[in-house]
């Protein structure tokens, strides 16, 4: 019988990998929470439409890359491919951003996104996100927090010289229009230049040429327009303070105006960070402003901006760089040992210890064995310290405490006074 496997480029995390997931969780929840954003969780199945209409009927993503399919009732779904659309839908469902008035709302989400992409490292088809919206917010102040908030994550996990942030504007819809016919004009003039990718683009959707990786349209694009002459005013205004904030904040930027990103959302600020430590795949994090999402996706008009972020590259990042800490993969602190009968005894000091030093992590050896073989399974467990309860022990209310990692003698005592031996 042929064996069953896990879907191509849909990995499993095993157990020696998951405390480097939880690791890098944590450490990211911990700084988004610590500005005030909320978690919100949604389905990872939602209608079609949502993406076509948020996305972009003509982007790579809605094009070739969604899982899509028929339910029995002949609705069109999709598994989410990326989460700023959901967030959006889900806000307008609950009525999150709009009473007598916009409301101002900042949130976060993390879990699995799917796209149909070729798997290679630090790309697959599903991925995981962390991302963030904040809602409400008109000025630059809440992208240059955001942008500010990323910074510190980035040196919570000990990667912030790996990593550099580009930066651009796309202005408003009006200004992108008159940019988008001059771009047109101009790469009609030398269509037989362009790469195939990019003469389809040149019908459909013009600016992604922008961000073409062909070494012949980048050089045709150095005398193409630039779409900063075509900002609005106030854009322009939007732009100058978010870079005065961000340089008041310390945050070291590059203006990259080819920058447009994938989704066509996107308005105003949009940003990057990307790395050289990993190859090709160098976008660590993407977001921007989305300003008209919410009033496209049927809601009231509602400033809004956000971000994603891929864990897996990230990660990769993270090792690339020797960047965890060194007792990361240890998942046991203490093993205690049950030699003879005392195994009762022994259930009920585990529950002790974890009551008494919630911190610690408690494995009791199960399955039986000679003390021998429950020595190894303590060594093995990675554990700094074996606890031992014989006969003896369980008769005198005593534990022997013997440490696997330190040099350290052997010692016997009551088992209230574990706690002060072994914090």
């Amino acid at each position: 019988m042929k064996k069953l496997q896990a879907v191509k480029g849909m990995n499993d995390i095993l157990p020696s990998e998951t405390p480097y997931w939880q690791y890098l969780e944590s450490v990211l929840t911990e700084v988004v929470q610590s500005y005030g954003y909320q978690e919100i969780r949604f389905p990872m199945l939602e209608v079609t439409e949502l993406f076509k209409r948020s996305i972009g009927e003509v982007t790579d993503i809605v094009e070739k890359e969604m899982y899509t399919f028929d339910d029995r009732n002949g609705d069109s779904l999709t598994l989410r491919p990326e989460g700023t659309a959901s967030c959006v839908r889900a806000c307008e469902q609950a009525q999150l951003l709009y009473n007598r008035g916009t409301l101002t709302q900042k949130l976060w989400y993390m879990g699995p996104m799917f796209r149909y992409e070729k798997p290679q490292k630090g790309r697959q088809r599903q991925f995981h996100q962390i991302g963030a919206e904040a809602y409400g917010f008109e000025g630059p102040d809440v992208d240059a927090e955001m942008l500010i908030m990323l910074a510190r994550m980035w040196r919570a996990l000990g990667v912030e010289s790996a990593v550099s942030l580009q930066i651009n504007s796309l202005g408003t819809s009006e200004s992108r229009s008159q940019y988008r016919a001059a771009l047109v004009a101009f790469l009609q003039q030398h269509r037989d230049r362009l790469d195939k990718d990019s003469q389809r683009r040149l019908e459909s959707n013009p600016m992604r040429i922008l961000d073409s990786k062909d070494v012949n349209t980048q050089s045709l694009l150095d005398n193409a327009p630039q779409l900063t002459d075509y900002l609005d005013d106030t854009s322009k205004a939007h732009f100058e303070q978010l870079q005065n904030l961000l340089s008041a904040a310390g945050v070291k930027y590059t203006v990259n105006p080819r920058l447009v990103r994938g989704l066509d959302y996107y308005s105003r600020t949009v940003f990057e960070w990307v790395t050289d430590r990993l190859g090709a795949q160098g976008t660590v994090c993407g977001g921007g402003r989305y300003d008209s999402l919410v009033q496209q996706l049927g809601g009231q008009p509602s400033p809004a901006v956000g971000f994603g972020m891929g864990l897996e590259r990230l990660l990769l990042l993270v090792q690339e760089l020797n960047a965890f800490p060194e007792d990361i993969s240890r998942n046991v602190d203490v093993y205690l040992l049950a030699v003879g009968d005392v195994l009762p005894q022994a259930f009920q000091f585990a529950e002790y210890l974890r009551e008494e030093a919630p911190y610690l992590r408690v494995q009791l050896n199960c399955g039986g064995g000679s003390f021998k073989s429950q020595m190894k399974r303590a060594d093995k467990s990675g554990a700094e310290i074996a606890l031992i309860m014989g006969e003896n022990e369980a008769q005198n209310d005593e534990i022997t405490v013997k440490f696997l990692r330190a040099d350290e003698p052997q010692q016997t005592v009551k088992q209230q006074e574990i706690t002060n031996i072994i914090v």
